[in-house]
């Protein structure tokens, strides 16, 4: 018996089927790829909006620095000492080393339109040599600004606590917040397609009894279902991330434009990514969508 002959006969009539119900309800599948369409457009913005906001608040850790400031009359061995301990901390970054001089020059600069203050000093130079260290995480500073303090040398070192405290909040608000949102709109999403789609379903009840009762199996009845769901969430998916990669162009270009300092997430592969993904899940929903719809069918 030729299986190979039989198996490729089956899957041309299982397309062949969900053609036909594709065209013969043509209504209804416009209906469920719109629906498709601007579910997953929905939620790719949303998805784009939490990819965004997280790569702020990554940007806005890795410019998390505390300023150390030496004691005066340190001998050079004794400066060079504390920055290799700097250097051995953990989640270091990156480390910027300023000697007296150097932060007067940085002064006189800053303060060139206020000549009066320099003068003031009449000559002298009161600021200390500092350690500028940024880190690759902004939980590792609170912690290293503990162990600093314990150094003999440092007279006293800076970072804004409360500022880290409520950066920290926010990046999780932001990271499960946005996580917690992916998943109820996936689900919400989930729920339209599969009522949407059952109403064809619900067309071709008498269909599905009869082939029941002269002895099709579940999965022979399902298939053209099961295709035609993949069907409509793949066209679905391809018009959401065509119209997403549109939306993103014009996104980031007007925001370069007017807010340039804004660290968006680059076009590609971004959207590449976010295309793949948007269009893997709705076929998979749109399968899971026919397979629900038709549970209630098959049971006669």
């Amino acid at each position: 018996m030729n299986y190979g002959g039989a198996t490729a006969m089956k899957i041309r009539y299982f397309m062949s089927e969900a053609c036909k119900s594709f065209w013969r309800n043509s209504f209804m599948s416009i209906a469920s790829i719109v629906t498709v369409a601007l579910s997953f457009f929905i939620l790719g913005i949303f998805a784009i909006m939490v990819a965004n906001l997280d790569n702020f608040a990554d940007n806005l850790e890795n410019q998390v620095q505390i300023s150390v400031y030496l004691k005066d009359g340190l001998t050079t061995e004794q400066v060079m000492g504390v920055g290799k301990r700097l250097k051995a901390l953990p989640e270091v970054r990156q480390i910027k080393f300023t000697n007296k001089d150097q932060a007067m020059t940085e002064l006189k600069e800053r303060m060139k339109d206020q000549p009066g203050i320099l003068e003031a000093l009449e000559g002298k130079n009161p600021l200390p040599t500092s350690y500028e260290i940024t880190f690759t995480q902004a939980g590792a500073v609170k912690k290293a600004a503990q162990i600093v303090a314990t150094y003999p040398e440092v007279e006293s070192s800076h970072y804004g606590q409360e500022i880290i405290e409520q950066l920290l909040n926010i990046t999780r608000v932001i990271r499960w917040g946005g996580m917690a949102l992916i998943v109820l709109l996936t689900v919400a999403t989930l729920f339209i397609i599969s009522n949407t789609i059952r109403l064809t379903v619900f067309a071709r009840r008498k269909e599905i009894g009869i082939m029941k009762y002269v002895g099709a199996t579940n999965w022979f009845i399902r298939w053209p279902f099961l295709l035609e769901g993949l069907l409509l969430g793949f066209i679905g998916g391809v018009i959401a991330d065509a119209a997403l990669v549109q939306f993103y162009r014009f996104v980031t270009s007007e925001i370069h434009h007017s807010l340039a300092f804004l660290p968006l997430v680059g076009m590609n592969p971004f959207m590449y990514q976010v295309g793949i993904g948007l269009l893997l899940l709705s076929m998979i929903i749109g399968a899971v969508g026919s397979t629900i719809s038709l549970k209630r069918y098959m049971k006669v």
